[in-house]
């Protein structure tokens, strides 16, 4: 179940599935990226609030570009950013991990047994490459992860009330699960699909069985989080953030 809490009374979100890994999902108080120089003020208070919550140095907070690809990427203690990735494995305890979103769906993976996490970014293009799901069989092939160990959560994202799609969309999303049957509505000739739902499908398929997914939808709830379709490809994003304990 999700859950509010804050830092330096910002308001972020955290499940309460997987107590055992630092992680939260920023809102518009609280978030790490902005390209409109009338926000960049608030983004550097608050990567620094967040460091300081994290207790680490800003130089140890992961971030990459992402590109909407199925590139995932194991974190190195000394390197910071991450060119054209889209997930990245944490394995220590000295870093944290940090992607944006703005409808996007971001899964925060975590391995209890090894004590590895990971953070996906999870857009239509890198759920149609399976990307949360390639990322726990990178866990497996590097870390010996099993799907009974992990646990999943799925953030904030857009929902299948606002997600409206084409045939291509539906069809791409439709071939990487094994039963697509209550991921999608068709309405007024438009089709509807549900990205969280997707990513937990694939999830499951792969062995994972326990999945937390928010039931926050960006663009409903617009005052809480970003969204790229409501609010005209905005450059704001809000955020996943790991860290191990």
């Amino acid at each position: 179940m999700f859950k509010e809490s804050f830092i330096n009374n910002k308001k972020v979100f955290i499940s309460d599935l997987i107590p055992e890994l630092t992680h939260f999902f920023t809102t518009r108080e609280s978030f790490l990226k902005t390209k409109d120089e009338n926000f960049e003020e608030q983004v550097r208070l608050n990567k620094t609030d967040i460091c300081n919550y994290l207790k680490i140095s800003q130089d140890n907070l992961i971030s990459a570009k992402q590109i909407h690809s199925a590139n995932i990427q194991i974190a190195d203690i000394g390197t910071n950013f991450y060119p054209d990735t889209d997930a990245i494995i944490l394995t220590n305890k000295e870093q944290a991990a940090c992607l944006n979103f703005a409808d996007c769906t971001p899964v925060v993976i975590y391995d209890k047994e090894n004590n590895i996490a990971a953070v996906v970014h999870a857009g239509w293009r890198g759920t149609a490459q399976s990307i949360a799901q390639k990322t726990v069989l990178k866990m497996q092939k590097e870390f010996n992860s099993e799907p009974k160990n992990i646990s999943a959560v799925i953030g904030p994202a857009i929902s299948i009330c606002c997600y409206n799609v084409g045939e291509e969309v539906y069809t791409k999303l439709k071939e990487t699960v094994s039963d697509f049957s209550g991921l999608y509505n068709i309405k007024d000739n438009n089709i509807y699909i549900d990205l969280k739902g997707i990513n937990k499908k694939q999830l499951t398929d792969t062995g994972v069985k326990t999945v937390d997914v928010c039931p926050f939808c960006t663009c409903c709830d617009n005052n809480i989080f970003f969204s790229y379709r409501k609010e005209n490809r905005t450059t704001n994003r809000h955020n996943a953030v790991i860290k191990l304990k």
